[in-house]
């Protein structure tokens, strides 16, 4: 039996993940709708709504939930209100969310209170942030878990849910960059305007609970960048509070030297990282992504503390200027084998393979807290 599958994203991170998962879904005969909001509708950050709308066989509904400086309660309400008048419109079967967003508890929140099963990406992974109660609080909303690891199913048990809800798929934007990226090299300096041959990739979002100091953390990081005389592929941060001083520190970069990009495409976006230097801030995707593709990242400050194990990860504090310089000099270039802490790339597969079953659809949205043992 087919039904309605509608993803709730708000970040091109988040569709990155969705993506793959919507793809195989809809190829099985699902009907697949995205809800879009959050960054995606904004110009400052790629206006990223136009790759979920070149995604064929979809349906997609927009919605606007900020304004430029709504504080992330003023977000979640919107979104809240937003999200639960289309569901009540629509009446999906299925409600996917990803991650830690403040879009994805909105999601989590409206499924819940009207009795919908929902589906969580990602649940069960630790970080330094805010961002790590939000996603908890979406495990205790969600009535299914697809997790990227046996590390992070057991957390989904210690939060008190049932191991038969709980299903390890691995990390879905792996699939993408586990084959072809359908690009060149070439063709993606050339959309870009990418001058450099030998790069890096640096990106560095706000950290919420930091956020009074990000624009000297970013002062510390790429001034440390800068002095190292190499070149950098900067994409934007996140649109969390502290962007804003993240944003006047890239902008007074030396143009030769740093080429910063609102937002990629993910072809794009992984090609670029398959011929990188290095990978250097705290995106997800230098803990996830690049020891996937064996490359070498440096993880700056809390962002994502405690979320990577891979052997070609190095940590460092912003302002520790001689670590970060030791890096640049002992890992620009490096290779590491592919790490498959994450997965190996087949979340889609065994994501489908479980919708399939009809165990998945009887479960019951009554939930009760399973200790553990």
């Amino acid at each position: 039996m087919t039904r309605h599958l509608l993803f709730l994203t708000g970040t091109r991170a988040d569709f990155g993940k969705l993506e793959p998962l919507a793809a195989a879904a809809r190829d099985a005969g699902h009907t697949v709708t995205f809800f879009v909001t959050g960054m995606h509708m904004m110009d400052r950050y790629g206006l990223t709504k136009l790759e979920v709308q070149r995604m064929p066989g979809v349906r997609v509904h927009e919605f606007l939930n900020q304004r430029p400086g709504d504080g992330q309660d003023i977000v979640l309400a919107k979104t809240v209100v937003g999200f639960s008048d289309y569901i009540t419109e629509y009446k999906p079967h299925l409600i996917v969310i990803h991650g830690d967003r403040i879009e994805a508890l909105a999601g989590a929140l409206v499924a819940a209170t009207n009795y919908i099963a929902s589906a969580h990406i990602e649940g069960g992974e630790v970080s330094g942030t805010i961002d790590e109660m939000f996603r908890h609080c979406n495990t205790k909303l969600a009535t299914h878990h697809f997790v990227s690891s046996d590390v992070a199913k057991r957390r989904v048990m210690a939060l008190g849910e049932p191991e038969e809800a709980i299903h390890v798929i691995g990390s879905p934007e792996l699939d993408f960059h586990a084959g072809p990226s359908g690009v060149t090299l070439d063709q993606v300096r050339a959309r870009y305007d990418i001058p450099f041959a030998d790069y890096g990739i640096a990106v560095f979002h706000p950290v919420t609970s930091e956020q009074a100091t990000m624009g000297a953390q970013a002062q510390a990081l790429f001034g440390a960048l800068a002095a190292s005389g190499r070149a950098f592929v900067v994409v934007a941060p996140n649109n969390d509070p502290g962007s804003e001083a993240i944003f006047e520190v890239l902008e007074g970069l030396p143009k030769d030297r740093f080429r910063l990009i609102p937002s990629m495409r993910f072809a794009h976006f992984s090609e670029l990282m398959k011929h990188a230097a290095c990978m250097v801030g705290n995106s997800s995707a230098g803990v996830r992504e690049a020891p996937f593709l064996g490359i070498p990242s440096l993880d700056v400050g809390t962002r994502q503390t405690n979320r990577a194990q891979a052997a070609s990860v190095v940590f460092s504090a912003a302002g520790d200027g001689p670590a970060i310089a030791a890096f640049l000099d002992q890992h620009w270039g490096k290779r590491h084998a592919p790490d498959t802490g994450f997965g190996e790339g087949r979340a889609a597969d065994r994501f489908v393979a479980t919708l399939a079953r009809p165990a998945f659809w009887a479960q019951g949205l009554q939930k009760a807290f399973r200790d553990l043992g």
